[in-house]
């Protein structure tokens, strides 16, 4: 997969795309990040990439030029055979969430346009993007954190970016609920011991373990989430005696 972000501030980048998992898969040649600022590609004798809107307001708007240019030198040529997504970050996005990040991982190259100053060309976002994604219902500065989080979010579900493929999978969200505990050595520290499930060695009973955990930490801070699963006949009774314990 390749990875472009537009953005007017690419040095923010850097210590992202060159640590941890994600420059991991890079090396690996999994992922190639592509940082583009689009002021590279204003036509303006002043170096300018935004304007005063029409009809008043405070703030300033991106105009449409330097962007749709800088998104056409970035796009996958058409002898490739591969298509190019080009994502707008902005508030009035979809939401972003893990369903959107294993969507995205599908793709063969993402463009994400990162904004600034009061908004975008409104033709920006008719005309040239596909996709207009928000990471939360909170205002920012720019859209590049946003843009890490994508990058990160979507490298990470890649196979081989991870050290372990199953970790993705059993990630949170991933199988649409909260993930179980983990724990580690020492068994015992201080007084806190690890649960005695965990050490039988009993598969069956780990397994069943780490669901009903995952079934429980759901339902204590993210009940939302279970009125959109199918959830199977043991886990509802598991549900149902959570909510008698609550009572």
């Amino acid at each position: 997969m390749k990875i472009s972000v537009l953005t007017l501030f690419p040095e923010m980048f850097s210590g992202v795309f060159q640590s941890s998992i994600l420059k991991q898969a890079q090396n690996k040649g999994i992922v190639e990040y592509d940082v583009v600022n689009f002021r590279d590609y204003t036509k303006d004798k002043h170096n300018r990439v935004d304007d005063y809107p029409y009809g008043g307001g405070g703030g300033m708007v991106l105009t449409p030029q330097p962007v749709f240019d800088a998104v056409k030198a970035t796009k996958l040529g058409e002898e490739s055979k591969k298509s190019s997504r080009v994502i707008l970050l902005c508030p009035q996005g979809g939401r972003f969430d893990q369903k959107k990040a294993e969507e995205l991982a599908k793709e063969d190259h993402l463009i994400l346009i990162c904004g600034h100053y009061e908004g975008y060309d409104e033709r920006i976002r008719e005309y040239l993007v596909t996709d207009e994604i928000s990471i939360g219902d909170f205002v920012l500065t720019g859209g590049e954190i946003g843009a890490m989080v994508i990058a990160d979010s979507v490298t990470r579900l890649l196979p081989g970016a991870l050290g372990n493929d199953t970790s993705a999978i059993t990630d949170s969200y991933s199988t649409g609920l909260l993930e179980y505990p983990h724990y580690t050595r020492p068994s015992k520290f201080l007084e806190y011991e690890v649960p005695e499930v965990l050490l039988s060695g009993h598969h069956q009973r780990i397994e069943k373990w780490r669901r009903e955990q995952s079934l429980k930490r759901t339902f204590e801070r993210r009940p939302d989430l279970l009125n959109q699963l199918q959830l199977s006949k043991e886990d509802e009774q598991f549900i149902q005696q959570l909510k008698k314990s609550t009572e």
